[in-house]
């Protein structure tokens, strides 16, 4: 019994010994290992959003911070500080403040399973990164394929699936460029928002007008009545029209240019401001405008085809 209880006692002994030699090799670790983080880095960790979307080109906010701190990253490189958020960066970092836009993604694309010709059944993986290897999904080759790849890879829930087409709710939108990166067509932008609503090219088709209009009924015909409108925001390359988005201002004549174009392709997408939706709460909004919101429930339609509106 006796030897028992000494030899408990020992074994108390040693742990306890253990534990504390063990304490001062940590604490002696600490005091020499340690790296002084720069508080600026901290106080950047802070202000950011900690969404870790990787828009910025970096793998997270804490990177992005870091580099911030060095100087090997630019300010207001984050789609989703606002202009308070990047005030305070700049004062974090002792430099001004320079003008920053959010940028958000436009799909190139309005035409929906019903405005496509030749349109068939597909029976494999319902994803556009599959379907785009199959011929014959749809007679167009440029267009939105519906499947959802981009809706999928959205982190904000900010892409639903209507009637085949993709659409951005915009109030949801933060620029990740996720959707951009998955897209087997590559019909879908990153862009800077200068204003709440902006103009877009809703098509991608790169074909002559006739070629055009035998694949989709609301394609771009290449007539270029945009650029002979307004040679200083668009430009004209494949058939297709351009928009210099880095000079953007909105204004009077782009509206004009809206209602030249022929095959009205050419629409406003993003926000409406108060005052829009003022001006237009007893008109019905044009559904190519703007997303409609919907909940986050997926549905799967008869067809297949991913959706989530009810």
């Amino acid at each position: 019994m006796t030897i028992t209880v000494v030899s408990i006692l020992v074994a108390v002994g040693v742990m306890l010994l253990l534990a504390v030699v063990m304490g001062w090799i940590l604490g002696w670790a600490n005091v020499a290992f340690h790296v002084e983080v720069d508080p600026k880095i901290e106080q950047l960790i802070e202000v950011l959003p900690g969404a870790n979307c990787g828009a910025c080109g970096f793998a997270g906010c804490n990177e992005y911070a870091a580099q911030l701190a060095m100087g090997n990253a630019k300010a207001g490189a984050c789609t989703q500080c606002n202009k308070e958020a990047n005030t305070l960066i700049a004062q974090i970092l002792g430099c001004s403040v320079s003008e920053t836009f959010p940028y958000k993604a436009v799909i190139h694309c309005s035409a929906n399973r019903y405005q496509r010709h030749g349109c068939q059944d597909y029976a494999g993986e319902k994803s556009c990164a599959a379907a785009n290897l199959i011929s014959g999904i749809q007679d167009c080759t440029y267009g939105c394929l519906g499947y959802g790849d981009c809706m999928r890879a959205c982190p904000n829930d900010a892409i639903v699936i209507e009637d085949g087409l993709a659409r951005i709710r915009y109030h949801l939108c933060v620029g990740c460029r996720m959707c951009e990166a998955v897209c087997p067509r590559k019909i879908i932008s990153i862009i800077p928002f200068r204003k709440s609503q902006i103009l877009a090219v809703a098509c991608s088709n790169r074909e002559k007008g006739m070629d055009v209009k035998a694949v989709c009924k609301v394609g771009c015909i290449g007539c270029g009545m945009c650029q002979k409108s307004s040679a200083e925001m668009f430009t004209m390359g494949a058939n297709l029209p351009t928009i210099d988005y880095e000079h953007y201002q909105g204004g009077d004549v782009l509206g004009v240019v809206v209602n030249k174009c022929p095959a009205k392709m050419l629409i406003y997408v993003g926000e409406p401001t108060e005052e829009d939706i003022k001006a237009t709460q007893h008109e019905e909004m044009d559904d190519v405008v703007n997303s409609t919101p919907s909940t986050t429930m997926d549905q799967f339609r008869p067809d297949g085809v991913h959706d989530m509106t009810h």
